[in-house]
């Protein structure tokens, strides 16, 4: 694209700064414009309002200046949910003072955050002085966002347009038209108050769109091309034209394209489409290359220029034709893709309807003699029940599968609810009763108590329900894994009697006993030297789940899975942390998931070794402790935006995408930071992908201003906290475990 000598020395400022590292920390969310050494005009200018505006993106500010006079000017910045900030990102706005290349005259640094006494809406007094700008956000991570902005002199109103030229490029035939394709190239000037904008439109009635690089046309045939440019000062210039003629090139390719088409939107489980279906056409020529595509809907159907994916919203069942033409004039045999389109199903929102009842012996004074058995029932007019669980005492929901006895002696709560296939859960109901001793059926005699949802050896998860067996003790207090065993194989001995004995009671099949004694052979249970010695953070029960508690933005709740996942509706930055105790060296083992919607990758982050986020005497928000003063070990598998990969150590060490690697959306990973000093090692999946040292001196960047401490080192020790960036980074953890080294 050909412009004038300034816009050309400032696409060229442009792409060098891109690379430049952002080391510049911030001040505080009050901007400081023009100091005294702003040169001052001799004669008051009329005062200029430039605007700028960003939104929870991290690429580029969604409004910017390029051009202003000289003079007093008054800066908006703008970062709120009014501009598209829905999960309270800050930024800033910082104009560059320590390069050379630009002026650096006006000292500017505003914090907005959708979240501020401002509400993200920030202003600055300021004068600008002739020459350019360098303008950027200085938090780590949105290196991306930045530009320049070019001054000139008022030197009174300008009132005259740009001038604008055209050249046409390429081989042409004796006719004068155009070989294959054609380059058009515009030229703008103006020597008042500057070229603003150069914009092209295509035919007599096409619309207008802003010029970048020169433009290829390439199809055979007859074009015309407007074009016009628009000043600083508002003036447009006359739009002008340009018209010349396309030709297939000189060729002996006598071979139609090959073309394809690809049907795409929801699906039920019959292969309709609910909704609407989207067709896309793609065609491909090796000789003399593809002209033109066209498509026809329906058997009959007119034939229409294919531009774009074709969206499909009629019901019915649907054939869409489709066909290619060549430069060479070659056309494909006509192709047919055929869809059906049907109605969305209303989403059943609906819970199941449960209820319980209590039998067994009543005494004089209503208590059940001996033992109570409860009983639970659930209906699901809609998608159907998909699961019944109950609670006895508050403990932990267990798989309902037939009346439950319940036989300690005392005042017993059993809660009660279900889900239906849809995902809807009821609201958990209560039975209160009382036990009294009498006759009737034993307490069951259990070696241990044991009542996660599926079969544990060790630590190895069979995924085996945790069914009541015969004696009404479960598989788990039925295996001992937590007995003092002397030995690996007298261990081994006693999981072989027992799958044994469930495999009579037509407890467990053949396939679920293989799988118990494989957990057991694999959990190293009664071998010397087995010091697994994990302790569970976090187990999926809602006992483990309430040990930890929020702040900040966003939020966690308990989701399928026995899993922690962040909220899609509540927005802002937040973290779920663990207060119970600090820790120095530790192995610290979890599973994370991106759970984000389809089109978004999440991002989060562990937090390790920060200080207590109520108790800092430099941080008011409790969510910035632990990024200020802690370390996040990151999690971010998107392939644009933050520079810092999973596998990161947040503002000291980065890790790029291809050192982190990367699973599809949905699949969980398994995650192990290990601490030791100022050592950290991150595995992911079992595969080390980072290992840094935190030596002293080291530089860090903290993204509010805080104090990393005087020799860049963090805390030798501190507390645990899980990151929520916001409502569309949704993220999962589960089964979260530490070992102190």
């Amino acid at each position: 694209m050909r412009r004038t000598a300034a816009l050309q020395r400032r696409t060229l400022w442009t792409a060098l700064l891109t690379s430049m590292a952002l080391l510049l920390g911030l001040t505080s969310a009050a901007a400081l414009g023009g100091g005294g050494e702003n040169r001052q005009p001799e004669a008051a200018a009329e005062q200029q309002t430039l605007r700028w505006a960003s939104d929870d993106g991290m690429d580029a500010y969604t409004e910017a200046p390029q051009t202003a006079v000289a003079g007093p000017a008054t800066i908006v910045f703008e970062n709120s949910e009014a501009t598209g900030n829905t999960v309270a990102m800050p930024h800033t706005l910082t104009f560059d003072t320590g390069n050379p290349e630009f002026n650096s005259d006006v000292t500017l640094n505003i914090l907005a955050n959708p979240t501020d006494s401002n509400g993200g809406l920030h202003t600055a007094e300021v004068v600008l002085t002739p020459g350019v700008y360098r303008y950027y956000c200085a938090i780590p991570g949105h290196g991306a966002m930045q530009g320049i902005l070019v001054v000139t002199e008022d030197d009174g109103e300008d009132t005259t347009a740009p001038e604008v030229s055209a050249t046409v490029d390429g081989v042409r035939n004796d006719d004068g038209a155009y070989f294959g394709s054609a380059t058009v190239t515009l030229e703008a000037t103006d020597t008042g108050s500057g070229v603003a904008s150069v914009e092209f439109a295509e035919g007599t009635d096409g619309e207008w769109q802003p010029y970048g690089d020169p433009i290829v046309v390439d199809r055979v045939g007859d074009h015309l091309l407007r074009y016009r440019a628009t000043d600083v000062a508002g003036n447009v210039s006359e739009p002008g034209t340009v018209e010349f003629t396309v030709v297939e090139p000189p060729t002996d390719d006598t071979e139609p394209p090959e073309t394809s088409a690809t049907v795409a939107g929801e699906q039920d489980e019959d292969g309709n489409y609910l909704g609407s279906a989207t067709v896309t056409v793609t065609a491909s020529d090796t000789g003399s290359g593809v002209n033109s595509i066209e498509y026809a809907l329906g058997t009959g159907g007119d034939w229409q220029e294919y531009t774009g994916p074709v969206e499909v919203h009629e019901l019915g069942t649907h054939v869409l034709r489709y066909r290619a033409t060549d430069r060479a004039g070659n056309v494909s045999e006509e192709q047919s893709v055929e869809f059906t389109v049907v109605e969305v199903v209303e989403e059943d929102t609906t819970a199941p309807e449960v209820s319980a009842s209590v039998s067994g012996n009543l005494n004089s004074s209503g208590a059940y003699i001996g033992y109570a058995q409860v009983s639970v029932e659930a209906t699901d007019e809609e998608s159907g029940v998909a699961l019944v669980e109950y609670s006895l005492d508050d403990g932990p929901f267990l798989e309902y599968t037939k009346p439950v006895i319940v036989d300690t002696i005392g005042r017993r709560t059993v809660s009660y609810r279900a889900t239906d296939e849809a995902g809807n859960t009821a609201q958990a109901q209560q039975l209160t009763f009382t036990v009294a001793r009498g006759g009737g059926v034993p307490a069951p005699s259990c070696a241990e108590f044991d009542e996660r949802r599926t079969v544990f050896v060790g630590e190895v998860d069979t995924g085996i329900p945790n069914r009541i067996t015969e004696n009404r003790c479960r598989i788990n207090e039925r295996i001992e894994d937590e007995k003092d065993w002397s030995s690996h194989a007298l261990f081994l001995k006693h999981v072989d009697t027992v799958t044994g004995q469930l495999l009579t009671e037509g407890v467990i099949d053949e396939r679920e006993a293989g799988l118990i004694k494989q957990a057991a052979r694999d959990s190293g249970i009664g071998t010397p030297g087995n010091t697994e010695g994990y302790r569970s953070l976090f187990d999926g029960t809602p006992e483990s789940f309430e040990r930890w508690q929020h702040v900040g933005g966003g939020a966690f709740g308990l989701s399928e899975g026995d899993a922690m996942t962040s909220s899609s509706e509540v927005g802002g930055m937040g973290m779920l942390w663990f207060p119970e105790r600090q820790y120095e060296n530790f192995s610290l083992k979890l599973q994370w998931r991106d759970d984000a919607p389809d089109g978004l990758l999440t991002n989060g982050g562990v937090f390790v070794r920060f200080p207590d986020v109520h108790d800092h005497p430099e941080e008011s928000r409790p969510e910035w402790v632990a990024i200020n003063y802690g370390h996040e070990i990151q999690i971010y598998d998107r392939p644009t935006g933050d520079l810092y990969k999973t596998g990161s150590v947040y503002g000291f060490d980065r890790v790029g995408l291809g050192g982190a690697g990367v699973t599809p959306k949905g699949t969980w990973n398994d995650y192990e930071i290990r601490v030791i000093g100022q050592s950290y090692e991150i595995y992911r999946n079992g595969v080390l992908i980072n290992e840094f040292e935190n030596v002293r001196g080291l530089a860090f960047e903290p993204p509010r201003g805080g104090d990393p401490g005087s020799d860049g080192r963090r805390n030798a020790s501190g507390y645990l906290g899980l990151q929520v960036h916001g409502a569309s980074d949704v993220i999962s953890y589960r089964d979260i475990r530490i070992k102190e080294l």
